[in-house]
């Protein structure tokens, strides 16, 4: 396996992860803003307010693009293994 090859399938692995991680971390970066805003707004300073509503919108985007998630990491593996005996030999 050469330099290359190996510094390639670093980068598509980085680059998945990135790409599945951008939604959950988009909703999450969304409802935290809006929550300071109201904290900001109504000078409400509880900390459950802050981390409640996030914990519930990152279930909700996991339930939401789940499946999407997972059908990347399965083509991902699917790749990997199929050539398998290109990484190796």
């Amino acid at each position: 396996m050469t330099p290359d090859s190996i510094m390639g399938l670093a980068q598509s692995s980085i680059y998945l992860t990135l790409m599945i991680l951008a939604p959950v971390l988009g909703v999450a970066l969304v409802i935290g803003l809006a929550v300071s805003i109201f904290q900001a707004v109504t000078q409400i300073q509880e900390q459950t307010l802050a981390f409640t509503p996030k914990i519930v919108a990152v279930f909700v985007s996991l339930l939401f693009f789940g499946p999407w998630m997972l059908t990347h990491l399965v083509d991902f593996t699917r790749n990997i293994l199929s050539n398998l005996t290109s990484y190796i030999g």
